[in-house]
């Protein structure tokens, strides 16, 4: 059975959708045990500074300011993830622009899982589905990677000893030699893989 979301952008085959749940608990809090380790070896998150996430094990990104993303979005988007060997996939409505940045994630009946919300400087996300302890700024983190400007990107990480570099289809950040993190991007479809955490998706949407 398939759901059409978008003329002409994707097709989405719900079987796979019944696995959200399972997807986003291992995905995003699979990823972020380590973090909240790294956190509470560090003394605990600091809820006066910025918000960041912990991009290795001791090195934090801080997160850009909504109005370094680069092209507004606002549309459906598929997300089909592979983490621990396994194949998920999930639907979300992102709302993105210079002010904020709004997702809500729904299962294939159209009911509403989860919802984040990323404006004056503070991560929200709010669901009766997903634990309290899921951090958002991953989640956000992982966007601006995708969507936000190469030169802001690059200043932020090169504060924190990483760096950015442009491909010919992408960009990756490094640390030293090291590839943490790749993308690639087309016009309809986006490749993100976090070799460091192990885990990887695909986001199909319409990214113009």
């Amino acid at each position: 059975m398939t759901y059409h979301l978008i003329p002409g952008d994707f097709l989405i085959d719900f079987r796979f959708c019944k696995k959200t749940h399972i997807f986003f608990s291992l995905l995003f809090l699979g990823c972020l045990v380590c973090s909240s380790s790294c956190v509470s070896a560090a003394g605990g998150k600091d809820h006066s500074a910025p918000p960041y996430t912990w991009l290795t094990d001791s090195k934090k990104f801080t997160l850009l300011p909504p109005a370094d993303i680069e092209t507004p979005l606002d549309s459906h988007q598929l997300i089909s993830a592979s983490y621990d060997g396994r194949d998920y996939q999930i639907i979300a409505w992102v709302r993105a622009d210079k002010t904020g940045l709004d997702m809500t994630l729904v299962n294939e009946l159209g009911a509403n899982m989860g919802e984040l919300s990323y404006r004056d400087g503070a991560v929200s996300f709010s669901s009766s589905v997903f634990p309290a302890s899921l951090r958002p700024e991953y989640i956000v983190a992982d966007f601006q990677f995708c969507f936000y400007n190469d030169q802001k990107l690059r200043q932020t990480l090169e504060e924190n000893g990483f760096s950015l570099e442009k491909t010919e289809t992408g960009r990756r950040v490094l640390k030293g030699d090291t590839v943490i993190i790749e993308i690639e991007k087309s016009q309809n479809i986006v490749k993100f893989i976090n070799y460091l955490r192990g885990y990887a998706y695909t986001v199909e949407g319409n990214f113009e």
